[in-house]
């Protein structure tokens, strides 16, 4: 069922407030960004944490090894593992993309799953019935999925930007509603996908961990035999599950990890790319440079130069009569 236009347009109009500029805006509430673009942007490398993306106006294209992923206002993002992919931008000055992005709080995602599922989402070393959570597991979820947008997840949506218009009550009421916007995509036909996430059993599960694991410590020193064990896999399988889960290698995907969080360094922080590249764990100031263009394209210095709006972050808008104006 597609969103109806009065919500849409509702949405358009808080997020053109909410997000008065290009690139990123924080929101009043942690894990709540809008994003904004005024031009189409090209192929672009970018890193996504667990997150749902939705998009209000204008459209974006997620490109995985050989798959293409659209979001618009008509479909929505969901990323239940820290993935490096590509994105496309349409966006004119008139028609500017808006967004806003919800970072998956696994906790929060973990309790509404187990009420929503009872015992099915106990963790393997409790007693309970496991065959619903293992059905779902043989299905293969993938780490990235885009999904039409219904009435429910968009209405959600816009009381979540309207509360984020205003402090009080983004304080009050917001992070409640991103608990339902939480629990309304664990309920869409994606929701196996963050399940097997958080699941203590499966293959899916077990690279999860090592996904999250690499996106939280990515500075510290890294080898496929250390992960493996991690995940209780051979090396074989380890690198088998995990090409099938994030479509690259496990060292690939290090190395666009530590790229990523370099790039944002330099562009968020000022950081020289010598001091970037020694925060995020090069040994090698050359080698960094040369896998750096490798990566992007570009040299650190025309990268961040020519990404500096783009992956800007600013401070939340200041709108305090937004919410009672809709």
């Amino acid at each position: 069922m597609s969103t109806s236009v009065s919500v849409q347009q509702q949405m358009t109009a808080l997020l053109g407030q909410l997000a008065p500029q290009e690139g990123y805006t924080r929101s009043r509430l942690d894990g709540v960004r809008f994003m904004r673009a005024n031009r189409p942007v090209g192929r672009t490398p970018v890193l996504y944490e667990p997150s749902i993306v939705i998009v209000c106006q204008g459209s974006k294209r997620g490109y995985v090894a050989d798959k293409v992923y659209r979001y618009d206002a008509q479909h929505y993002l969901v990323l239940s593992v820290p993935l490096p992919f590509s994105t496309e931008t349409d966006a004119t000055e008139d028609e500017p993309l808006l967004a806003v992005s919800v970072r998956l709080d696994m906790t929060t995602v973990a309790d509404l799953a187990i009420e929503v599922d009872g015992d099915d989402m106990q963790p393997a070393d409790q007693a309970g019935p496991r065959r619903a959570l293992d059905a779902r597991q043989d299905r293969t979820p993938q780490g990235i999925v885009s999904t039409p947008l219904d009435d429910a997840l968009a209405d959600t949506t816009l009381r979540l930007l309207r509360a984020l218009s205003s402090s009080i009550e983004a304080k009050v009421l917001a992070p409640g509603i991103v608990r339902e916007l939480c629990f309304r995509v664990l309920q869409s036909e994606q929701g196996g996908a963050i399940r097997a996430a958080l699941a203590s059993q499966g293959n899916f599960g077990r690279i999860s961990r090592v996904l999250q694991s690499i996106h939280n410590d990515y500075a510290r020193p890294l080898d496929v035999g250390s992960l493996a064990r991690e995940a209780g896999l051979s090396v074989p399988a380890f690198h088998a599950h995990f090409k099938a889960i994030a479509r690259t290698s496990p060292i690939q995907y290090i190395k666009s990890v530590r790229l990523h969080q370099a790039r944002l360094l330099m562009i968020r922080d000022n950081l020289t790319a010598a001091a970037a590249s020694a925060r995020v764990g090069y040994e090698s100031a050359s080698q960094f440079n040369r896998e750096f263009k490798r990566q992007f394209g570009r040299s650190p210095g025309e990268e961040v130069r020519e990404m500096k709006f783009a992956f800007s972050l600013l401070p939340a808008a200041q709108l305090e009569a937004v919410a009672s104006s809709h």
